[in-house]
């Protein structure tokens, strides 16, 4: 079938019915996630996250939960989310085949978000954990197709590789956060060790694993900003929440700050090697 350009960033094939559907698809799942958010966010019937389940998922709940503020980051991620999902709708879109490699994944992504907050809205902790755990799971896929696929516009890289980027690095800061809200719940004594002693070993362990996705993707900003973001919110709220750690605090800001700096160096080394040079 012939192509709409002779871009290789940017070839998009003659597109076909299933095409159309996917994005017609895209668009009805983004409005789910956003009919979600508006539940979630105690505006429509809902209630508001931080006290469903017993305020199991506010601000000092654990002592690995980020402050208040920390969550309007999702403003942003939901508008970028938005704005995709109108920009894959256009004809100029349908074809592509970074579309069509990642359309899905982003579908599921968001099928996932709104199911998210249908489980904490329930008061179903435990299902919320086994759901982000999924999310993330999906948007890690997203984010590897994404970088075998790559874009080549600026659309591209900002309501694609940025959006996707932005909801990667808070999901995986969230996802600890969640996690962490569910083993309390459960009762969970933390074989013996202090809360500070696991929050110490856990925000290191998100710290390795943010810095390794920062070296990975060549240092692509969006992820290791949200995931320094949250981070930085973790430290914040064990500073001035009612649940203090000083140690957990400090970490949180080096691992914040740490994660920032490894992004940076791997895109200055990158421009410094054409070859490495980030994509988006």
């Amino acid at each position: 079938m012939s192509t709409l350009t002779g871009d290789p960033a940017r070839t998009a094939i003659r597109p076909v019915a299933a095409d159309r559907v996917r994005q017609i698809v895209v668009i009805a799942s983004a409005v789910a996630a956003l009919a979600g958010a508006v539940v979630g966010s105690g505006l429509v019937g809902g209630t508001p996250i931080p006290e469903v389940a017993g305020g199991a998922l506010s601000a000092d709940a654990t002592l690995l939960a980020p402050a208040g503020p920390a969550f309007a980051i999702w403003s942003v991620i939901y508008a970028g989310l938005v704005l995709y999902a109108i920009w894959q709708a256009l004809p100029s879109q349908a074809g592509r085949e970074r579309q069509r490699r990642v359309g899905y994944w982003m579908v599921a992504s968001l099928l996932l978000n709104a199911a998210w907050i249908l489980s904490v809205q329930a008061g179903l902790l435990a299902l919320s954990v086994a759901v982000i755990a999924a999310l993330l799971v999906v948007l890690i896929v997203t984010f590897a197709r994404l970088r075998v696929y790559p874009g080549g516009t600026m659309a591209d890289a900002i309501l694609f590789d940025g959006t996707t980027g932005l909801y990667l690095g808070w999901v995986m800061v969230a996802t600890v956060a969640n996690i962490a809200a569910g083993l309390t719940q459960a009762g969970f004594d933390g074989f013996g060790w202090s809360p500070h002693a696991w929050g110490l070993v856990v925000v290191a362990v998100v710290a390795v694993v943010c810095c390794a996705l920062a070296v990975w993707d060549r240092g692509r900003f969006a992820p290791a900003v949200a995931s320094a973001w949250g981070l930085a919110w973790i430290g914040v709220s064990r500073l001035n929440g009612a649940l203090p750690s000083a140690p957990v605090a400090v970490a949180a800001f080096a691992a914040a700050a740490l994660v920032v700096l490894v992004a940076v160096a791997v895109r200055v080394a990158g421009r410094s090697h054409p070859s490495g040079r980030p994509r988006g």
